[in-house]
């Protein structure tokens, strides 16, 4: 071979592996499943976790904390699951897709919440049972502690809608779509001034105890571990006592 072909050769080769080295991707994703009312707060603490860990993807997924924990059974990737209430995260742990011992991290109460304008005319706990009010389903946490409160004050009224999570709750009531629904406290934080709050008699005493553990199907178990001490840690706390949550 010529000396000229060789020149000419070598710089080709270079040119062809210089896109094949620029393609390499070392991100690491970190998949959390979580219940819908976390949303905001797990999102502020995605930012402080993704700012920490240089190279790593939190992946977030927020939904009933029962259809989550039953999708960990099922074998879905994941590596943590945060539940809004023990019952959750006791079906996911006799599922055996739990790692460890799940630990309590927040609680969380139970209002009543109405459009900003009411068009109802609520005003207090005592007379929205007349209206068009909605809960969660029975089969999800924020359902099972509204049924409970319910009962314990003798509202025998029956919503016009069961919604899924608690987000499709709060939505029916700022879109004006109902008069007035139940939701966590958290949830009417996030609101702000889209709607006005009332409290539920009782609601102090019957407080969602949330749930956090890692998965047996995490890809990093260290990753996930820290994860778990970033929720537990002062900044966590802070962050989850700003949106409303109450300590555990």
């Amino acid at each position: 071979m010529s000396r000229s072909l060789v020149t000419r050769v070598v710089p080709l080769a270079l040119v062809l592996l210089l896109p094949l080295s620029g393609c390499s991707d070392d991100e690491t994703e970190l998949h959390v499943q979580a219940a819908a009312s976390l949303t905001g707060t797990f999102q502020a603490l995605e930012k402080e976790f993704e700012a920490d860990h240089e190279g790593v993807d939190v992946k977030l997924s927020f939904g009933s904390s029962t259809t989550l924990a039953e999708q960990a059974n099922d074998g879905a990737p994941g590596d943590i699951l945060a539940t809004a209430d023990q019952q959750s995260m006791d079906l996911a742990v006799d599922g055996g897709s739990v790692a460890g011992e799940p630990a309590e991290f927040a609680t969380n109460a139970l209002v009543l919440v109405v459009p900003a304008d009411n068009p109802g005319r609520i005003t207090g706990f005592d007379d929205f049972a007349d209206t068009d009010w909605v809960r969660c389903d029975d089969d999800v946490p924020c359902g099972r502690l509204a049924v409970s409160l319910l009962d314990a004050n003798g509202v025998t009224a029956n919503p016009v809608s069961r919604e899924l999570d608690v987000k499709a709750v709060l939505a029916k009531v700022t879109s004006g779509e109902a008069d007035a629904g139940f939701v966590y406290a958290t949830d009417a934080v996030a609101a702000g001034d889209e709607v006005k709050v009332f409290d539920v008699p009782g609601a102090q005493d019957q407080l969602n105890p949330y749930f956090i553990a890692a998965l047996k199907q995490a890809g990093d178990d260290d990753l996930a571990q820290d994860w778990l001490d970033l929720v537990n840690s002062d900044k966590g706390r802070t962050i989850l006592t700003d949106a409303g949550f109450g300590q555990p």
